[in-house]
């Protein structure tokens, strides 16, 4: 990591393991009982129109599609979707500084990161500007409905890589005070102790008895 990002304090109050089949009982009630208005960004208009195509076949609504960051911050200002499917490199503005932005002039709405990168930084920077979760395009679409439902609601879903890689730029910020500071005011210290146990293979049931709280506590 070679400096510190900016924080925007994320709107995601939970952090949980993404387990295979497993949606908390709020991220379902809200989707069973409001439909889930979604922005698609990505600069790939092939992926989009298929991603389009498999989100409505569950029954996602489309609130839009953007090819760059910068359409993707108007649109939020426009239509005010509930979660945006964001990738992060395309031309022009990147997919961080649209989070950044998006976080900054839309409380309301969640940003889940969907892309081919699992480079470290990308992951931490993505998180630190305020991103509900990230999910790498060869996730499957059950996933990626998980993610959906759980960003509606301000959880943010962590499979054991993501989590490994955020705690490994953790870890390399031990000599940078700056960044060290930046990330403690992002990530509670709970927060921290989760993901680490998410990293190491447990799962919610084992946090919680390793960190001597309830299951429901885990996704607080």
């Amino acid at each position: 990591m070679t400096g510190a990002a900016e924080p925007s304090r994320s709107r995601c109050t939970r952090i949980r393991l993404a387990e295979r089949g497993s949606v908390s009982e709020r991220a379902q009630s809200s989707v069973d009982e409001i439909s889930v208005r979604v922005l698609l960004v990505d600069d790939h208009d092939l992926f989009r129109t298929g991603l389009r195509n498999l989100l409505e076949e569950r029954g996602v609504q489309i609130a839009g599609e953007a090819a760059t960051g910068a359409d993707a911050v108007r649109l939020v200002r426009e239509v005010a979707p509930d979660v945006v499917i964001m990738d992060l490199h395309m031309p022009g503005m990147s997919g961080i500084e649209a989070i950044r932005q998006i976080a900054s002039i839309a409380p309301l709405t969640r940003v889940l990161v969907l892309t081919i990168s699992d480079q470290d930084e990308d992951v931490l920077h993505a998180i630190l500007a305020g991103a509900c979760g990230y999910l790498l395009k060869d996730a499957s679409v059950d996933e990626l409905i998980r993610g959906i439902e759980a960003a509606a609601v301000g959880e943010a879903l962590v499979s054991p890589s993501i989590a490994g890689k955020v705690l490994q730029q953790v870890r390399a910020t031990a000599a940078n005070p700056e960044a060290a500071d930046t990330i403690r005011a992002e990530l509670s210290q709970r927060e921290l102790d989760v993901l680490k146990l998410i990293a190491s293979g447990n799962d919610n049931a084992m946090i919680a008895a390793e960190l001597h709280i309830s299951p429901k506590t885990v996704k607080n």
